[in-house]
């Protein structure tokens, strides 16, 4: 399959009464259903002005009308902008801004955002448009070069950038999955636990249409009920990543730990001292895996080197579709092969900084065994990763600068044992100002991922020459560090 669309007609047409997504809570649809409902939505999307080279953005939960609404998009040759339901107006604007969105596709549970910003696309309730009577969309012949996504990621030091994925990045990784490893079929039940607005609930979507697959999409990670959830629906196949396979190791033992179908688990960033535990106590193997954005699927362990592998903190070998390579014995991982972005929209100097004669330049420094494998010795990038979060400091220290008590900010991340690691702000304050008046501050603009957990004050911050703060001095300033409880998903 060249194209998404023709997936789904495929989909349609090979395996119509067959249960496509199940929604928990929310709505279970056969191949044939979602074949229906993507049309519907797509001629009222056509009858408000929608068609190729269009971008709306899309604002919903994990509602099945969300991924409804990208395949109706896909229908009309145009993009979908996803975004994430727990931004803040800061954040939420940017992403609107950046991306040109003509429209955006909401329900009434999640526009309350778009109320809070100076200027909005055209606000469309996707209820609306599936209960509208339009006449079926035009036509398309889907292009497997077109743009189906402008996606968000947070980039190396400054604010997201939206990446430009094609029908061809969505087929490489979807036909990935089913070529090889974890060879997916019409056998399997996949699941999903994270927001739509990633990317992983969208390549598990594609992948689930092309084996004819069977996905299950969770409202959230709830590690308390998460195995109860992969019981109960016959799971077979699931991926994660960060702080999940520590959550859910904290849970206590269950008699049934080990009564469930899943054949094998794919995470990202398992962490090496828990790996063997991990599979232990629930019976089946965990593979390491690794992805970005930019390049989609990219690396795996397999059932290959699986034994070997586990608890070495290996992420795999290159897919048969990528290549990697590092640039000294320890350097920066840089990544080649089919279905990668198309490039930073709007943005040419930092999509030619990204590339180098075609080798996309990860910002992760790496390591290579004689067979070619890859492990990670950490990131270049002056970005934190919070379970599984992207967290830009220079994004988060643009909306303290806008509090009128901050003189002087810097954002950083810190060791934290469950989420890999947490945000901790430096700042130069005036007198009366305090952690919790900030944290208040960045809650308002921040998804909360983003808000920073401990606060420092302090009288100046060490600058370079060009007056910038030096980061790497930081750790050594004596202060006294606040923890803020900010509330968390």
């Amino acid at each position: 399959m060249r194209t998404v669309v023709e997936a789904l007609d495929h989909a349609v047409a090979r395996w119509p009464e067959r249960v496509a997504w199940r929604f928990d809570p929310g709505r279970t649809l056969t191949f044939a259903e979602v074949g229906r409902d993507v049309g519907r939505l797509a001629a009222a999307l056509a009858a408000d002005g929608v068609g190729p080279g269009d971008r709306v953005a899309v604002l919903l939960p994990n509602r099945a009308e969300h991924p409804l609404t990208w395949l109706a998009l896909m229908r009309l040759g145009a993009a979908m902008v996803p975004v994430n339901v727990r931004y803040r107006s800061a954040d939420a604007a940017h992403v609107l801004a950046l991306s040109g969105a003509s429209r955006v596709v909401t329900d009434a549970s999640s526009r309350g955002v778009l109320d809070d910003l100076d200027v909005a696309p055209r606000v469309l309730l996707v209820d609306d448009l599936l209960a509208a009577d339009a006449p079926p969309a035009p036509a398309t012949v889907p292009d497997e070069a077109a743009v189906v996504n402008v996606q968000m990621t947070s980039g190396t030091t400054g604010r997201p950038k939206g990446c430009l994925l094609t029908h061809r990045y969505w087929a490489t990784i979807g036909q990935g999955m089913v070529e090889e490893f974890p060879h997916l079929g019409p056998a399997d039940v996949m699941l999903t636990a994270q927001p739509f607005s990633y990317i992983d609930p969208q390549w598990n979507l594609v992948a689930a249409l092309l084996a004819g697959a069977e996905l299950v999409v969770l409202d959230g990670f709830h590690p308390s009920t998460f195995w109860e959830q992969v019981r109960a629906h016959g799971v077979t196949y699931f991926y994660c990543l960060a702080a999940m396979p520590t959550l859910l190791l904290r849970q206590p033992p269950d008699p049934a730990d080990q009564q469930h179908r899943v054949r094998a688990v794919q995470c990202s960033a398992i962490p090496p001292a828990l790996h063997a535990e991990i599979e232990e106590r629930w019976g089946v193997p965990w593979f390491e895996a690794f992805g970005m954005t930019e390049t989609g699927a990219d690396l795996r362990v397999t059932p290959l080197d699986h034994d070997e592998l586990v608890g070495s903190g290996c992420v795999g070998a290159p897919t048969g579709y990528r290549e990697a390579r590092v640039d000294a014995s320890t350097g920066e991982l840089q990544l080649r092969g089919a279905g990668m972005m198309d490039g930073y929209l709007d943005d040419p100097a930092a999509t030619a900084a990204a590339f180098t004669d075609g080798w996309f330049r990860t910002g992760d420094l790496a390591r290579l065994d004689d067979q070619g494998r890859v492990y990670l010795v950490g990131r270049s990038k002056d970005m934190i990763r919070r379970s599984g979060e992207n967290v830009a400091a220079r994004e988060v220290e643009e909306v303290l600068l806008t509090h009128p008590g901050v003189r002087l900010a810097a954002v950083v991340g810190v060791p934290d044992e469950v989420r890999g690691e947490e945000v901790r702000a430096f700042v130069v304050a005036e007198p009366g100002v305090d952690a919790a008046d900030l944290a208040a501050h960045c809650s308002e603009r921040l998804a909360r991922f983003k808000v920073p957990r401990y606060w420092s004050f302090h009288d100046d911050l060490p600058r370079t020459p060009s007056e910038r703060v030096e980061k790497r001095r930081l750790p050594d300033l004596p202060a006294d560090v606040v923890d803020v409880a900010v509330p968390r998903p």
